[in-house]
């Protein structure tokens, strides 16, 4: 087979060159936002507090003028600007961050959505109203310019109006915009959802794969790929097979990426699987971070920086930008500089693209191809034969990352283990009560303000002690789906944790985070590359989620500690009993 073995050669010479001096492609062909000298020195002086405000701003005049002009400047002072003289440089050349897109309020936006109704509560219900008034502050919609000249901006053009995160994010997220989704669809908005999709199905076609957000520098790199349950959800709410029709190749092309692109061979018990890893080999530093990331290389050896370039991008596909996760197993794994997120088989990304071979043959049944759909559930069964024999464990009850270098699982706890239980990624029926169980063993039931994201403390911001919406959704409604109901309070009273931490920070702060600090009472979160943010998009929608599912249980009262699991019923019995009372 010389075709195959061509193939592997290539496969090991791209590993080889992440571990030499070659320098690998950089993320885009930009010399002005993805790599080059001007990059490298207007972010090396630090103009700016976050080195993503730089690479947000559009320019004033073409690509060409500003890189002639600069290379005369440069040339002049021997290639090391004076920083005040690069100051004017930028601000002649350039124009602020944000002047490329204008404020949107999306059209299908209404005053009182019908979810409102079913909250009991009324501090909650009128907290879910002005969740449901921040669609219009998080609307956003691209200026003409940036489609007749798309070379001035370092946004990537979408023809529909969007939703952003907010805060620094001022562009649309591939993964956050999967629960953003959820709180539109409940927010009935079903329009803006639609062009949202379209969005990311251009993409798709233009690229072969969603890239990480709406930038040019995230070209490269992609995110947990949830394109095909987005879809899932807005036909559930609408129906519009039609749309399905016109796109299904289009899903069928994102997975494609996944497989070609970020497969990986595992082999237990004599056996080999296939399972998906993140990846992504395109040197230098990441433009939005590029200081920190040239800052950190220079602790290493030369011959290692363009590896650990390409490991911090790995790690930005994963949206666990960063955490322990992808330190383990590395010299020093509380230090970033020991990152080797490729080196990792992920649970939650191989149940991801479970669920979306499952959906993905349910479309072709719904659409009348049968072929195309057994080839899906030919998938699904393959993939689910390697998540039970490479990452779940039987003795501790969840499913846990591989590392392929060490071929052993990593045993911390990471909400994410869990992800199968929320995909509906797997066989065995009595999954949910060894789950809660692993929950049980793990101390996680005993943390009153959320779900923490690790039990490790690396100072990354995908660790110990902060918490994140999305994270709460996969261990909430993985047990919640469960028949058992034991499952099911748990998942309720995980709910009601949540809500109170959301509602007691929103009453004190007027604001919604991208993530909270759960070690203090239920704090903004901190930690990682940058302040914490608010908006906040993922946030809001699993707000909105929960308080659509148990809306007539949850309450704002002052919060109570987690009770273990075998207390639940006598905790419960005196609310039960109330309710049987004559009202």
């Amino acid at each position: 087979m010389p075709g195959r073995t061509w193939e592997l050669c290539l496969l090991l010479l791209l590993e080889l060159g992440l571990r030499s001096q070659e320098a690998l492609p950089p993320p885009c062909e930009s010399e002005i936002y993805c790599h080059g000298e001007l990059l490298h020195q207007v972010q090396m002086a630090k103009l700016y507090q976050d080195d993503k405000e730089f690479v947000d701003m559009p320019l004033s005049v073409a690509p060409e003028q500003v890189l002639q002009t600069f290379t005369e400047l440069s040339r002049g002072h021997n290639h090391s600007i004076p920083r005040e003289q690069l100051q004017a440089f930028v601000q002649e050349h350039f124009q602020a961050k944000g002047q490329e897109l204008q404020p949107w309020t999306p059209v299908d936006w209404k005053d009182s959505p019908r979810f409102l109704q079913k909250i009991s509560d009324g501090k909650l219900r009128a907290w879910a109203g002005q969740l449901h008034q921040l669609w219009k502050k998080l609307g956003k919609k691209m200026k003409p310019e940036v489609l007749s000249h798309p070379e001035r901006f370092s946004l990537i053009y979408s023809d529909h109006p969007f939703i952003v995160p907010g805060g620094r994010f001022v562009e649309f997220y591939y993964w956050d915009s999967y629960w953003v989704m959820e709180g539109l669809l409940l927010s009935e908005m079903a329009e803006t959802v639609k062009g949202m999709l379209q969005n990311f199905l251009d993409l798709v076609k233009t690229y072969g794969h969603v890239p990480n957000g709406g930038r040019v520098y995230y070209l490269q790199r992609s995110q947990p790929p949830l394109l095909t349950l987005m879809m899932d959800r807005y036909l559930t709410h609408t129906n519009d097979t039609a749309f399905l029709q016109e796109n299904i190749e289009t899903l069928a092309l994102e997975l494609d990426f996944w497989i070609k692109n970020r497969t990986v061979s595992v082999s237990v018990g004599g056996k080999n699987y296939l399972l998906n890893r993140y990846y992504v080999p395109y040197g230098g530093p990441r433009p939005e971070s590029y200081s920190k990331d040239a800052e950190l290389a220079n602790t290493l050896p030369e011959g290692d920086r363009e590896a650990l370039w390409a490991e911090l991008k790995a790690g930005a596909e994963s949206g666990w930008d960063f955490s322990s996760r992808w330190l383990i197993g590395g010299p020093n794994p509380n230090s970033l500089s020991s990152i080797r997120t490729s080196k990792l088989v992920p649970v939650d990304l191989n149940a991801f693209l479970c669920q979306a071979e499952e959906l993905m043959s349910n479309f072709y049944s719904r659409l009348g191809n049968e072929s195309q759909a057994m080839k899906y559930r030919t998938l699904r069964e393959q993939r689910l034969a390697a998540l039970n024999a490479v990452l779940w464990d039987e003795k501790a009850g969840a499913w846990f990352d591989y590392d392929l270098e060490n071929k052993k699982k990593n045993g911390e706890f990471y909400p994410s283990n869990l992800t199968p239980l929320w995909a509906g990624c797997f066989s065995d029926p009595g999954v949910a009560d060894k789950a809660l169980k692993y929950l049980e063993d793990s101390q996680i039931l005993t943390y009153q303000y959320g779900i923490p994201t690790s039990l490790q403390k690396t100072g990354q911001q995908w660790d110990f002690p902060n918490a994140w919406a999305p994270l709460q959704d996969l261990v909430i409604r993985g047990l919640a789906k469960a028949a058992l109901p034991r499952a099911q309070e748990v998942a309720f009273q995980l709910a009601q944790n949540w809500i109170r931490t959301n509602f007691d920070v929103y009453s004190q702060k007027s604001a919604m985070y991208e993530k909270y600090n759960i070690s203090n009472g239920g704090q903004p979160g901190g930690g990682g590359e940058y302040e914490v943010q608010e908006g906040f998009g993922w946030t809001n929608g699993v707000v909105l989620m929960l308080l659509d599912r148990y809306g007539d249980r949850l309450t704002s009262g002052a919060q109570l500690a987690f009770l273990e699991p075998h207390c639940l019923a006598a905790a419960l019995l005196p609310s039960l009993l109330l309710s049987l009372l004559p009202q």
